[in-house]
């Protein structure tokens, strides 16, 4: 049987191994999936993960539980040689393997894309991953407790201020999530008051959110501004030396929590290290077809899509000519990808992946949301629950659907998880300290 390796776990990863199996019939095809992590990420739902509206296990998706025909291998692919078809296995605890394949899929995603700030490799923390969110809800929850035993002065301010970096639809959803949050904890803390808290975001363009229209933007700031958290167009971070935000404005921030959402780029971990193409901004050189290449030249049995990949927009609205790094797109190339797969088993022509953007949706904490199609903007309660509605239907498995929908309605009566497990990053404190050490 050949071998079909796939390279990374996210959605094109997981939608193309879960096609897969329904596509391909016994005997035709073995199917591998290599991941760092044994779960996929539902990215969408990390700002809600950050601010207590959503159990973190519910925002992924268990790979060895729903693939049940794939070979899943919780490893760092460090190489692919394709010239040999080969790829470099890493376990966390074993040693690295060389693995044959016969097809490889690239699907390894994107990491945080930063710049040489001072202090920002240090402090900032990035928003890509569930442990990301699940940090820095446990820093906000902490923070509050903290910040309850102090009286009024800099260093109680410099606990109940927030700060992000990166004006798109990720830092604009986890900094209305955590303005709302935020305000929620308020009530539990006799301590603290509004005026007490503060948000800022730093945005080195003149707009935020330009996957929306410029009004609709507009609305989005108002709106933020009204609940008490300001954002700060034409701005640049220009140090974040010990958590003390020099703006390029002159303006300085003292916080204790730094959230970087200012652009992602190619996982480098693979995109550096294979001898598959790679296109000027580090991602894998991919025809419309999903097979890697130009439009003129085929690279066999090799394939790439999402973040990772240069995949062309035929539908003419991707930046620069490509679709653009986002859960939409992954998606459906995923799924597109393992029916192409087959097809070219089977001696069959591969289809050109076309997906024409029909809107897009972002929650701004309990009861805010903004709807944006074409000319047709939405905002408030109803873009809120249609936010809800499209996500909790979109995160893949009806285990998973019921698990969210079921945590949104208790969370409905009972409201939001607001209890801090930030220990649990040093689990073996509590145990050391107080454990029985040898005489000497």
């Amino acid at each position: 049987m050949p071998r079909i390796l796939i390279v990374g776990g996210g959605y094109a990863g997981f939608y193309t191994a879960f096609k897969l199996e329904k596509l391909l019939r016994d005997g035709e095809a073995e199917v591998v999936m290599v991941d760092p992590r044994p779960y996929m990420t539902y990215q969408p739902f990390l700002p809600e993960v950050a601010a207590g509206s959503i159990e973190p296990r519910h925002a992924v998706v268990s790979q060895r539980r729903h693939l049940k025909k794939t070979q899943v291998i919780t490893a760092k692919v460090t190489n692919v040689d394709h010239a040999t078809k080969t790829a470099t296995i890493e376990p966390e605890h074993e040693p690295a393997y060389e693995l044959q394949y016969d097809v490889v899929v690239v699907t390894a995603g994107a990491v945080s894309r930063t710049f040489p700030i001072p202090g920002v490799a240090d402090e900032a923390i990035g928003l890509k991953n569930i442990e990301e969110a699940v940090a820095i809800r446990d820093r906000v929850l902490t923070n509050f407790d903290k910040a309850a035993q102090l009286p009024p002065g800099p260093e109680r301010d410099r606990l109940l201020t927030f700060v992000v970096v990166g004006g798109g639809f990720a830092g604009i959803e986890i900094f209305a999530e955590l303005r709302s949050f935020a305000s929620s904890l308020l009530n539990r803390y006799p301590e603290l008051n509004f005026s007490d808290t503060h948000f800022h975001l730093i945005e080195a363009m003149g707009r935020i959110m330009p996957e929306v229209s410029l009004e609709t933007s507009k609305w989005v700031i108002k709106n933020l501004d009204q609940r008490g958290a300001t954002i700060h167009l034409d701005t640049q971070l220009s140090s974040a030396v010990g958590g003390r935000c020099e703006l390029s404005t002159g303006q300085v921030i003292e916080t204790d929590l730094i959230v970087w959402t200012a652009g992602v780029m190619a996982n480098p971990q693979i995109t550096r290290n294979t001898t598959l193409p790679v296109e000027e901004r580090g991602r894998i050189q991919t025809r419309a077809d999903l097979r890697v290449g130009t439009k003129d030249e085929i690279v066999p049995d090799a394939w790439a899509a999402g973040d990772v990949s240069a995949v062309p927009d035929l539908s003419g609205g991707g930046v620069g000519g490509f679709c653009v790094p986002n859960a939409q797109h992954a998606v459906r190339q995923g799924k597109l990808l393992a029916r192409n797969i087959v097809a070219v088993l089977r001696g069959e022509e591969p289809r050109d992946y076309f997906h024409k953007n029909m809107g897009a949706v972002a929650g701004l904490g309990i009861g805010h949301g903004v709807f944006q199609s074409g000319k047709l903007a939405i905002k408030g309660w109803i873009a809120w629950l249609m936010h809800r509605g499209y996500h909790g239907l979109a995160i893949p498995m009806w285990e998973r659907k019921l698990r969210v929908f079921s945590g949104w309605w208790n969370n409905f009566w009972l409201g939001r998880d607001n209890v801090s497990l930030e220990a649990v990053q040093q689990p073996r404190a509590a145990f050391e300290e107080f454990a029985s050490r040898p005489k000497v």
